[in-house]
Formats: structure tokens, sequence, C-alpha cells
């Protein structure tokens, strides 16, 4: 259930809020995991924090700033400017978690911007004073590069970077809205969500933001030194995000599966990649059978890599 939130020092739309939610239950386990979410998107899938919680943690959602939860009136929805920005409620959430929570250890979960938002901000907290963040980091489908043509990767990216100095917050594109409406349509993905915080056509894509992602890819590019073990998952075949196909319930129609695998290695030293055969975009809410095989690929590895969770 809801849980609370945590004010935010004000950004450049002014103040926010970052809203945290809790799988609420009689037990409180040691460990612990925060979910983090993607663009247009926030925290609905709650069969997720059912099978941490069968694990033995405690499960944690976080609603970014001008997401879901924590859209106030006065804000363009989604729109950040710097992705260092989100280390403000990332640097809460842990500490809510660990400090007041109490928990001893503490996975961070982050789905495709999630993911890139997760990764670059494990990175700068790494040798952090005072103790470790974060224990391992899980990432479903993270967004580690541009999935277009050459011409949009570096082009209309330079461009951008200048645009998005110069008119932040000008809309210079739209989401591929195919993917979406099939996760939401009752013979597609069935899945039920709140359309006016994940609209299957998004808000529309500001110059700004673009930018702060593309600076982000480039930073993943050079090398990230996280510390702590790194799984990423990702489907086993990408489709088209462009239009509308009949592989849409079984491959990534958001993301290259290319560009992650190339991608994935360089975020530390110590990381796994497992792909999952007939997984979607957010591979949490792909069909049976890899829903489940995904679920169970995230068990298998942080049992592995932290064994498992004590009675």
């Amino acid at each position: 259930g809801y849980q609370g939130f945590t004010r935010l020092r004000p950004d450049h739309q002014g103040y926010g809020v970052a809203p945290w939610v809790r799988r609420t239950s009689d037990l409180r386990h040691r460990r612990a995991v925060l979910y983090v979410h993607g663009y247009v998107d926030y925290f609905f899938q709650t069969h997720l924090g059912e099978a941490w919680a069968e694990q033995g943690y405690d499960f944690y959602a976080l609603d970014l700033r001008a997401h879901g939860r924590s859209l106030l009136p006065h804000q363009l929805p989604n729109d950040v400017h710097d992705l260092a920005t989100y280390a403000e409620e990332l640097d809460a959430a842990a500490h809510l978690v660990r400090e007041e929570e109490g928990h001893e250890l503490l996975v961070v979960q982050g789905h495709s911007t999630g993911g890139l938002a997760t990764a670059l901000w494990a990175h700068a907290r790494r040798d952090r004073t005072g103790g470790r963040l974060l224990d391992a980091l899980v990432l479903n489908s993270p967004w580690l590069d541009l999935n277009r043509p050459w011409t949009d990767r570096v082009l209309t990216t330079r461009a951008v970077d200048v645009l998005g100095r110069l008119a932040p917050t000008m809309v210079v594109g739209q989401l591929d809205p195919h993917y979406g409406a099939w996760l939401h349509d009752p013979a597609g993905g069935g899945w039920t969500y709140d359309l006016s915080w994940k609209p299957v056509n998004g808000f529309g894509v500001r110059a700004g933001w673009f930018r702060a992602i593309r600076r982000g890819h480039a930073q993943v590019a050079r090398g990230l030194a996280i510390d702590v073990p790194v799984l990423v998952c990702t489907s086993t075949r990408s489709g088209p995000a462009d239009r509308w196909h009949d592989a849409l319930d079984r491959t990534d129609s958001v993301l290259s599966v290319e560009q992650t695998l190339d991608r994935a290695p360089l975020l530390g030293t110590d990381v796994t990649v497992v792909q999952i055969p007939g997984g979607v975009h957010d591979l949490v809410l792909s069909p049976e059978p890899a829903r489940s095989g995904y679920l169970e690929a995230v068990r298998a590895w942080t049992n592995h890599r932290l064994g498992p969770a004590p009675e």
C-alpha cells in the first residue's frame, strides 16, 4: 500500500515529491528490494512484490519525480534535464529502506529508463563513505543506447544536445504507441493501469529530457565502474518499435536487444546477462511462460550471488 513521500528540493520545475509504496506484510524481512520504473511509467506491477516477498525480501517501489503518484499540477510529466537529478530520491529511498526501516541488505531493481538511471546512480555512489547503499543491481531491459538509425544516434543527438540547452521543453518527438497499446489491450497484454500516468502515446519527447538520456547513454558507452554484482535481463529478440506486428507478445518492441548485450559488460566488472525467451520489454509483464522465467532467473541469481534470504 501507499506509505509516504519524500519532499524534494526544487529543480527546474519547482518543488517536487517522490512517493514510495511498500508491500504491507506482518513479516519484516532483513532484506529488501527497491523497484524503479521506466519512462512514461510508474509502479503498478504488484505481482512483482509478491514474488520478492516469497523469496524473503520486503518490497518497496519509488515513483520518480514527475511520474505517476509524484506528478504534480505544475509539472511537465516525466521531465528532467539531468539523470543525476534522480539521485536525490534514490538516496532518500535507500536511506529509508536501510536506516529507517532497518534492512541489512538492499537490492535495487530498475526497468528501462529506470535501469539507466539506477545504473548511473550506482556508479556515482560506489565507494560511498559511511557504507554501501546497495548490495546488488537487477536491471530489467535497461535502456543503454538509442534504438534508432545511425543518423538519429549521432546527428540528431548532436542537434538535440544544443536544442536541449536552448529550448529544453520543446517537444522533439513522440513515443511509439504500439507496445503500450498491446500492453493495455484486454486482447493483448491485458494489464490494467492508470492511462493518465502511463498513456499509450506518452507525453511528448522533450529536448532537455532527450539530451539527458543521450548523455547518460554516452556515460555508459565510456564505461561505468559499478562495484556491486549486476544482473541484466533482456528478451532474446527485438521487434520493430515503429509499427504494429504479430510478435508484440514475445519480443522487446521498444529497445534493441543487441544494443543491450553490447553495452551491458560496460556497467562494471561483475555483470551477468540472462536472456528470457519470449520476453517483452517489461519482462515482468510478459505472457507466460516468459514472465515466470524472468522471475525465476532473478531468484536464482540473487540466491547464488547473495545467498538465500534468512528465515
